[in-house]
């Protein structure tokens, strides 16, 4: 999977924008608030339909400006695809694949897919549960698009069993609602249970390999999924029977609180080396290295789960690794097509820059570089 082409218009701060790839390797290098982060956006939002910044669409139109517009041409093993996306401060977000409106924000899942690496995934590790959980459902909706949909109804679901908490003690009826919320919510909620544990499990496995190349054999990385529900197989009927005697169990206490305690919401993930927290424990070079790990192992599990390897979107990170971890992490990229931001050439190692096409970028302008 390779992007050919993108175009902005009235994006953040580009007015208008086109650019042609044909390497596999690409560089924006400029100072710092110019527009480098921005481009690596835009595309990112080809992908999952949002910003990895902000959930505001809004914030991407271009100040002084009513709509932005954003076209991407992708390179597939199959042959290639457009995906466009229309934003507006008047009207929805509105998205064409090939050419076709789509309706609903998960048929554009598995269309085009990316990894972004910037450097709040360095903290990734360490960070809260949230981050952890909103990580897993990016990575997972990309390679699996029905789980989108699935989260998407959670998420729903989850919002309403709430309202409805909060109106218990007020109103009667509104407790006899509660049962029918927590069939729908343990029925959804079953299905991205299991989808996040194959996920892990998968993600593990690779993880366990890359993590063992780049600390050169002297640690072990484990990847556990931590469910907030005690799940004794992975059978959906039986992940949904667990999850409605949990939440049964656990009614009067989220009516006190007025909020839904257990649940896909709640859950997490941990890592170990050698059997020891990483996230507790361990030093800020390893916690970085496992992060760094985490990523390539997305990069390999995209490539299992669809035949193609998505492309890596390295936003400002490289000055955040020292040398050793810079050259592992290319030493891992074979054939993936990569962006990277970067303030100086120096961000690049000297054996791998050669490599790269090179992009000044300077107040929202977009200029070919030539270094040797």
């Amino acid at each position: 999977m390779h992007l050919k082409e993108l175009t902005l218009s009235n994006y953040r701060n580009y007015q208008n924008l086109s650019l042609k790839f044909d390497n596999r390797r690409i560089l924006f290098v400029g100072k710092n608030a110019q527009g480098k982060t921005n481009i690596l956006e835009s595309i990112f939002l080809t992908c999952s339909g949002r910003s990895h910044r902000t959930p505001r669409d809004s914030e991407l139109i271009r100040w002084g400006q009513d709509t932005c517009y954003i076209k991407v041409l992708v390179e597939k093993r199959m042959g290639y695809n457009s995906i466009e996306v229309f934003l507006s401060h008047k009207d929805k977000k509105r998205i064409k694949v090939n050419g076709v409106m789509i309706q609903k924000l998960g048929e554009l899942m598995g269309h085009f897919n990316a990894v972004i690496f910037s450097p709040e995934d360095l903290k990734l590790v360490k960070e809260a549960p949230s981050e952890r959980r909103r990580y897993m459902d990016i990575e997972i909706s990309q390679i699996r698009p029905q789980y989108f949909y699935y989260l998407q109804q959670y998420n729903r679901i989850l919002n309403h069993r709430n309202n409805l908490l909060k109106e218990i003690t007020k109103s009667s009826q509104a407790k006899k609602m509660l049962e029918v919320f927590d069939e729908q919510l343990s029925e959804a909620g079953a299905f991205v249970i299991k989808q996040r544990f194959e996920f892990v499990d998968s993600l593990s496995k690779i993880a366990r390999d890359i993590h063992e190349r780049i600390s050169l054999g002297a640690e072990r990385l484990n990847i556990e999924y931590k469910p907030s529900i005690k799940v004794s197989s992975l059978d959906t009927a039986n992940i949904k029977k667990e999850f409605l005697a949990a939440l049964e169990r656990n009614r009067e206490e989220d009516i006190q609180r007025g909020s839904t305690g257990i649940g896909c919401h709640r859950d997490d993930i941990g890592f170990e080396i050698n059997g020891v927290d990483v996230r507790v424990f361990g030093s800020q070079g390893q916690q970085r290295t496992v992060a760094l790990s985490l990523k390539l192992s997305d990069i390999e599990l995209m490539y299992r789960e669809t035949g193609e390897y998505p492309v890596l979107l390295l936003d400002d990170v490289m000055s955040e690794l020292d040398d050793w971890r810079q050259r592992k992490l290319f030493e891992e990229l074979g054939d993936v097509q990569v962006f990277i931001t970067a303030t100086d050439l120096n961000s690049i190692p000297p054996w791998e820059l050669e490599k790269f096409h090179v992009y000044e970028v300077e107040e929202g302008k977009v200029t070919r570089r030539q270094i040797y």
